[in-house]
């Protein structure tokens, strides 16, 4: 019993609190999907207008589209760079343990300094240097540049998410057993061989998370972009989660985007399902 009573004790109150602020905001918001509330006074129920409406609106298509595109490129740069970066990590080398230490200190960092950080970076530091230089392609700040200021918060982004990329197929690596390289290595095996058939494959598993919680983690971009850009210049560089913050919390557009965090919510999903789905069966082709 006295185990029982413990179960109980810890998980209620966890369950409780999951719900007041997570599984009650959503049906909430879901809720008002479906009206012309605007944060504040009378509301009444408008259907599926709000819906309707998203397929109308060229800044929300604009936001979904630099926002996909965005978490696409930088989840192939983040999983590509700790892929290489925890293979280095893992050969036997001096140092190793103080190396990973460094590799995972921006992963602790407010993301919120580090924007800040390189906005200074961006705007005065590298001008600067391409001034003195003589490099004229240095000497804008890129992040004001409608065209260019997505390369900075790509920069950013990637920079600080491989720390934890990086940590987890330094975990992977580590439960590759060493009997096959040395086999491998025996037969003539290149680098590139072993690296292919077998760490790869044994490892895809990890590969399959960093893929997944990477691409969730960009498509939910908000800290970055207030930081370097706030959306800007222009709304060239708005992702979703800014939009929503935006539209329902400075314009009064509440009904309508929660409309939009509630198709956001479904896409999400859909693209994390279909991730696992996809790479899951690769891990059994490897």
């Amino acid at each position: 019993m006295a185990k029982k009573h413990t179960f109980y004790v810890m998980t209620i109150p966890a369950m409780v609190l999951f719900f007041l602020f997570q599984t009650y905001p959503t049906i909430q918001g879901i809720f008002y999907s479906f009206t012309n509330w605007k944060g504040y006074g009378d509301w009444e129920f408008v259907g599926l207008d709000n819906f309707l409406r998203f397929f109308r609106d060229d800044r929300t298509q604009h936001a979904y589209s630099f926002t996909f595109g965005y978490s696409i490129l930088s989840t192939i740069l983040v999983n590509v760079i700790s892929l290489f970066v925890a293979l280095g990590l893992n050969a036997k080398i001096k140092f190793q343990k103080t190396l990973r230490a460094i590799y995972f200190l921006p992963n602790i960092l407010s993301v919120l300094i580090i924007g800040f950080i390189f906005g200074f970076i961006f705007s005065h530091v590298i001008p600067e240097l391409g001034a003195s230089l003589g490099i004229g392609l240095l000497e804008k700040n890129i992040l004001g540049n409608p065209n260019l200021a997505w390369i900075g918060i790509v920069l950013v982004a990637v920079w600080q998410a491989v720390a934890f990329n990086t940590i987890l197929y330094l975990a992977g690596l580590q439960t590759v057993p060493m009997e096959l390289y040395e086999a491998a290595r025996i037969d003539g095996a290149s680098r590139w061989i072993e690296f292919w058939k077998i760490t790869f494959p044994l490892i895809a598993p990890f590969f399959t998370i960093n893929v997944v919680v990477a691409m969730r983690e960009f498509l939910m971009a908000f800290d970055h972009i207030v930081a370097l850009t706030n959306g800007g210049p222009g709304t060239s560089t708005e992702t979703i989660s800014l939009l929503i913050y935006r539209g329902a919390f400075q314009d009064g557009d509440f009904a309508y985007q929660s409309a939009n965090a509630v198709l956001y919510l479904i896409a999400i999903v859909l693209i994390s399902v279909l991730q696992i789905y996809f790479l899951q069966k690769r891990e059994v082709e490897l």
